[in-house]
This record gives structure tokens, sequence and C-alpha cells, in this order.
């Protein structure tokens, strides 16, 4: 198998490409054409767009692996199930934030392994900004060919805590957790946004926790649990194991808690605010 950093200069191509084609559409003067697709979730021709160059660049490389993304189609499981090492791709994720403009949407492609996710790439169209790391690396941010290595930050009890979720989904049943344990900490300061964002704030130390208490797909989070890995972070699903891939035949992702600083009792915080 070829090392994982050998991967990264052609997805960081293969990812500024697809998001020079969404901005494209996303500065456009016409308006956004949105339609429904079976699950009522919405889609543009910028999701298109981009999954035909992500498409067409992952196959370009000399390793050859499955691509599965959410515009390509769903494989049955019983083909998928036998797949030891494939590409998982989201070309537009956070389309709701895309047709509401407020920029906060990514590129997300990950390789995966098994049922984990070893590499990632997320990359953000509106502000140039790359968030990638892979297994047994690091961690990086890059912007304008500045890099830094990503490290999540320690947490303690007593002190503030970061806490970042979604806009739209599940903001009611985050508010009551967020109050059950608003003791423990001098301050608990919750940041909204869109996309893999929430996952790369916890990589680079902009936060300490996402709790995801609403339904994800599995593409919707892989690149950015691989860069917050790398970044040591984890996710871990509402049983408190490890969040994994490709494990059964719907794409959708349990509950789940992205977290940083490993040395922290999440578990048992976690407990506590059930």
């Amino acid at each position: 198998m070829p090392d994982l950093k050998t991967f990264l200069a052609p997805l960081k191509k293969i990812s500024i490409d697809a998001g020079a084609a969404i901005l494209e559409v996303y500065n456009s003067a016409s308006p956004i054409e949105i339609k429904n697709k079976s699950d009522n979730s919405p889609v543009t021709q910028a999701d298109y767009a981009a999954h035909l160059i992500i498409e067409e660049g992952l196959r370009n490389l000399t390793t050859k692996y499955p691509i599965l993304s959410e515009e390509g189609g769903l494989p049955d499981y019983a083909e998928r199930s036998s797949w030891n090492r494939y590409w998982l791709v989201d070309p537009l994720d956070g389309t709701k934030e895309f047709i509401n403009k407020n920029d906060e949407f990514t590129v997300n492609i990950a390789l995966i392994e098994g049922n984990e996710a070893i590499l990632g790439m997320v990359y953000v169209p509106v502000t140039g900004v790359l968030y990638y790391g892979a297994k047994g690396c690091q961690a990086w941010k890059e912007i304008a060919g500045n890099i830094k290595e990503l490290h999540v930050k320690p947490v303690s009890y007593g002190q503030d805590l970061a806490v970042v979720g979604s806009r739209r989904h599940g903001a009611e049943a985050l508010d009551a957790m967020l109050k059950s344990i608003e003791d423990k900490f001098s301050a608990i300061n919750l940041v909204s946004m869109g996309s893999s964002l929430k996952i790369c704030a916890i990589a680079e130390g902009e936060a300490d926790w996402y709790p995801r208490l609403a339904l994800t797909c599995e593409w919707d989070t892989a690149a950015a649990h691989a860069v917050l890995n790398a970044a040591g972070g984890r996710i871990i699903n509402a049983n408190l194991s490890t969040l994994t891939y490709n494990q059964k035949d719907e794409m959708l992702n349990p509950y789940f808690h992205a977290i940083g600083d490993n040395n922290f009792d999440w578990e048992e915080l976690i407990r506590s605010a059930l």
C-alpha cells in the first residue's frame, strides 16, 4: 500500500478544482437551481459539478480504489462490504449553507480502510483553507501556502468549555444537555456553524466538543473525522464507542460526539449530561 502522504498533493488539487466549480455557481448572478432528492435533502448544480471533478480526479490516481460519493449513487452493501479501501466523498458538505450563502460549506474527501477513516481532506472554497490529516501522520491547516500543524487543546473542569453545534438540527436537545452540566465549567460557550467545519474547529483547538444529536451520513463526517483523529481527538457514538464506517446497509450515522483532548474523561461528562 502507498504511503498515505503521497495522496495529499493530488487530493489538494482535486479539492481546489472542485471548490472552483462550486464557487462558479455560488458567485453567479443567476439564481441557484435547487432540487430535492428522495430523502428531501436539497441538491444543486454545484454538488453535481464538484462530484464529477472529484470522481475524475480520484479515478486518475495511480492507486485506484472504489469511490462512494453522495452524488454518485449507493452500491449495494453486499458489494461495499467487500471493499478494503475506498474513497468516501461529499462533494459539497453544507448544501443548505451554500444555498443560504453563509460561506460555511466544504469539499470532503476521505479514504476509508476497513471501518476507519484513515485520511481526510476538507477544503473550504470561500476562504481557500485546507484541513487534512492521515493516520500515523499529523493533521494540518493550510492557507495560501502557509501550513501549520493542528492539535486539540486541553480540557478541564472549572475552565471554559467551547462547544460547536448545528444551527438547524438537534438544537433543543443540545441546549438541554449543556444546561445539565453548566455547573462543571466556568462558562460554556456555544457557537453554531455549518458543515464539517465543526469537527475541524475541534482539530485546530478552536472548540472542545461537538455533540451531534441529529442524523448525519457517513460522507458528512469521514474526512473531518480523519483530520480530528490525526490532531489528537476522536468521534464516539451514543454508546461511547468509536464511530465507524461501512458496517451497515444504510449510510446514516448514529448520534455522536466529536471530542478533543483524549486525556479528559469525556465518557463521564457525556453520561452525566444524558
